[in-house]
């Protein structure tokens, strides 16, 4: 997928960059695999505002995503591919031999009219999940389980994938998204190819009434507060707020907040890059 620059006729236009979508085939999702999504506009059951910068948006529905991927050695083919409101990558639609249809996540270069099949002993060809036992080593991944049967949870997003690096008795070694290396079950499952809308991350919206329809309201810096409402709040002039961190005084830029007594720590080889 490309990215379009637009003529400035507007000045929400002036700096925009958008997508193409040229891969989309379809504008209207498979109804027996859409349910309501209800907005909560960031508050709890009570009413209270407990998430701050949410609310207002464009209506969507969600697609039920299959990211199990267990309907084993049953071939599927590729019906059409189409945008998702719900997340960054495009999503294709799965006829089934048996007559059966599920939703996945695309990876980049999914054609519509080509077959992909889930199993254990499947070509690893784009598309196809496969156990991390069976990925031939180098392989780029996505959606990938971290317990067996989970469905996969690591490389979803838009350009993301993995890297199966090496296997060490009942585990494989993968390399991360975020540059971190980390020990899997090898009887995970793992999808072969990169997810696709790689240029997703080029796009600029152009104007803060496009982020309102993502659902985002403005967000406030803490600097700009009051003492009341934030720690880096108040200060003569344009006072700096001091040392970064959270509205309830956790430091940010640096202070670890993962937990040492993790049990998975142990399965991290390397650390994410900083």
């Amino acid at each position: 997928m490309a990215v379009k620059r637009f003529k400035p006729v507007t000045p929400g236009t002036r700096f925009r960059i958008g997508a193409d979508y040229s891969a989309i085939t379809t504008n209207v999702p498979e109804k027996s695999l859409v349910v309501k999504i209800k907005k909560s506009g960031g508050r709890n059951s009570s009413g209270k505002m407990t998430m701050r910068y949410i609310g207002g948006g464009h209506k969507k529905s969600y697609r039920l995503i299959d990211f199990k991927r267990d309907k084993k050695e049953v071939p599927a083919k590729v019906a059409t591919i189409e945008y998702d409101p719900n997340r960054t990558a495009f999503i294709a639609l799965l006829h089934y031999l048996d007559g059966e249809k599920r939703y996945i996540i695309a990876p980049e270069g999914l054609q519509v009219g080509s077959t992909v099949v889930s199993g254990d002993n499947v070509a690893p060809e784009v598309g196809n999940t496969l156990p991390l036992a069976n990925i031939p080593l180098g392989s780029i991944i996505h959606n990938i389980e971290l317990n067996p049967g989970q469905g996969g949870s690591i490389a979803r997003s838009a350009g993301t994938y993995a890297q199966l690096s090496a296997r060490d008795g009942k585990y494989t070694i993968i390399k991360l998204p975020s540059g971190e290396t980390r020990m899997i079950l090898a009887t995970c499952l793992a999808t072969i190819g990169t997810v696709s809308n790689g240029e997703k991350s080029n796009t600029v919206l152009g104007k803060a009434g496009r982020k309102r329809w993502l659902g985002r309201r403005p967000r406030v810096r803490g600097v700009a507060m009051n003492p009341v409402d934030h720690p880096m709040g108040g200060g003569e002039g344009r006072a700096s707020g001091g040392h970064p961190r959270s509205r309830k005084g956790l430091l940010a830029k640096g202070y670890k907040t993962r937990s040492k007594k993790k049990i998975s720590n142990r399965y991290i080889i390397e650390r994410r890059k900083k």
